[in-house]
């Protein structure tokens, strides 16, 4: 197989349902999806078997006991599940365009990351996409949001798919090249030569950690934003804390002033 998927959940079973449609009907197959579950009841256990049949390779299913946000834990144990050497890290709340695996695939090149995004849906919005639309690609046109929700603004831009309008959004963009756990590739080595996610992490940054970590590595970034996209799908954040983010942010500087390149509770400790 040519990458692995990486998707985190916990407990939104019906948004996994979504995302794994648009997973289902991508225009690279090649590609195994392995599901980084925080903790989910056995609804979600469901959902992931009825769509067993729909990819060429069986999803893996990864899960651990419910105690509290531990994203970079289970992530660890996704990795170390992967079959392939490239990765891509998304969430179960971002539904893939037909062409996104594909153009990670084109994208990746040695020595750099991918820094992709997402375009943010209201909540009516969210609940107005079926199946079907996703299937078809409907969901992704302008019209067919704007018509259900979305208000106009240059965001919509993202959702162009001509190739030489992407390339120059990608290069003109403000926005940073960083490490975005809704939508970002790597190369699996460079990810354990940093010893994986900093499990001292807690919800706020966690993927940009590891992006930071990455630099220092002397990996670089590739921006591609405005050419692999994904429609991230509303919700609350009850899980958001200002002590852990503070936390979170203590770390990130003492490691950008250090230079640290791999962190001491990472996914070494898990083989």
């Amino acid at each position: 197989m040519k990458l692995s998927v990486i998707i985190t959940t916990y407990n939104s079973e019906e948004w996994l349902q979504k995302v794994l449609v648009g997973y289902s009907v991508q225009t690279e197959p090649n590609f195994e999806v392995v599901i980084a579950d925080d903790g989910s009841t056995e609804k979600t256990k469901a959902i992931i078997e009825s769509f067993q049949s729909q990819f060429k390779f069986p999803i893996v299913h990864v899960w651990q006991p419910d105690e509290g946000f531990q994203k970079c834990k289970i992530l660890n144990k996704a990795i170390l599940k992967t079959n392939s050497d490239y990765l891509i890290f998304t969430d179960g709340d971002c539904i893939p365009r037909k062409d996104f695996v594909e153009k990670h695939l084109k994208n990746k090149e040695k020595g750099y990351f991918l820094s992709g995004g997402y375009f943010k849906l209201p909540m009516f919005t969210s609940n107005s996409i079926s199946p079907l639309e996703i299937e078809n690609g409907d969901c992704f046109s302008i019209k067919w949001l704007i018509n259900n929700g979305v208000e106009k603004s240059f965001k919509l831009s993202k959702l162009i798919e001509n190739k030489w309008v992407c390339q120059f959004l990608n290069w003109v963009t403000p926005t940073k090249k960083t490490f975005n756990g809704h939508n970002t590739s790597c190369f699996k080595t460079d990810l354990l030569a940093v010893n994986g996610f900093n499990e001292e992490m807690q919800y706020g940054g966690l993927d940009r950690e590891v992006g930071e970590r990455l630099f220092n590595l002397g990996i670089q970034a590739k921006q591609i934003r405005y050419s692999a996209i994904c429609l991230h799908l509303d919700h609350e954040r009850g899980y958001f804390s200002q002590e852990e983010w503070n936390k979170n942010l203590a770390l990130r500087t003492y490691n950008s002033k250090h230079n640290v390149i791999k962190i001491k509770n990472g996914i070494e400790k898990l083989k």
